[in-house]
């Protein structure tokens, strides 16, 4: 479905970033991984992707705080693959405090890496986009880009900053052949979220058992984790060739959460 087609994943070596770049690669696109991690288990990765499916996987440990550093990453995968058809901004950090305790430095961070980051990606790979007159945009943003949920006050604004930069993006594109979507999961059990169930525990004194039933899972109808596979496969639909009227969208992958 995306045989010929080259993308970069932030955020990439881990959970939902891992899973989308996956089935890119199983799909038939080359694909620049991006993440912190291990160096042996990044390249392990990398080069079994690649010999799996026959494509080329390549790897940028990028800092997604850095706009330098990212628009050199997309730099160096327009030289590898000669094109970027496919941006996922993924890459995502989380701090749990109440607003009044909130960090200053964890909020700046949080919204350059979970909001910053995804424009100047964005910004890196649109001129070329537009000038072959094809390109997807797909952001990763969350439930709580629709909805909040106390203690979480620069994830909640950055995500719901991820929306709204994806929309516009999706306006100004939309004669260029381009699409921009955001798709925003319940919880889904991945690093990020095994850290937050022992941050809320503690900011709820509370088991993280209890966590994981009575907070997290709280609001989700089916009260069960989103899979990783289920949202990789929307990625790849609003990637391929049938997505081309989706823009301009924020599509809830949450188990029924924000309609709750």
């Amino acid at each position: 479905m995306l045989k010929g087609k080259s993308a970069i994943v932030t955020g990439s070596t881990s959970g939902i970033g891992l899973g989308i770049a996956q089935a890119f690669a199983r799909q038939g696109a080359d694909v620049m991984l991006n993440g912190f991690g291990d160096a042996d288990q990044i390249e392990t990765l990398r080069f079994t992707l690649e010999r799996d499916h026959g494509v080329k996987v390549r790897y940028s440990g990028a800092d997604m705080s850095d706009a330098a550093a990212i628009h050199a990453m997309a730099t160096t995968a327009q030289a590898e693959f000669g094109k970027v058809d496919i941006i996922v901004n993924n890459a995502g950090i989380q701090h749990v405090a109440p607003v009044e305790e909130f960090p200053p430095a964890k909020w700046d961070a949080i919204l350059a890496i979970n909001l910053a980051a995804a424009f100047h990606l964005i910004q890196a790979v649109v001129p070329d986009m537009k000038a072959r007159g094809w390109g997807r945009i797909v952001n990763v943003a969350s439930a709580h880009g629709l909805t909040a949920s106390p203690f979480k006050a620069a994830y909640v604004a950055a995500k719901h900053g991820v929306i709204g930069l994806s929309k516009t993006v999706a306006i100004e594109l939309a004669e260029h052949g381009i699409t921009s979507n955001t798709i925003c999961p319940g919880y889904v059990k991945t690093p990020l979220v095994e850290k937050q169930i022992a941050d809320q525990a503690r900011a709820h004194g509370i088991p993280p058992e209890h966590v994981v039933r009575d907070v997290l899972l709280s609001h989700q109808a089916r009260k069960e984790f989103v899979q990783v596979d289920e949202l990789a496969a929307l990625a790849v639909f609003l990637c391929s060739d049938a997505g081309a009227s989706m823009t301009a969208t924020a599509i809830a992958m949450d188990g029924g959460w924000t309609q709750h």
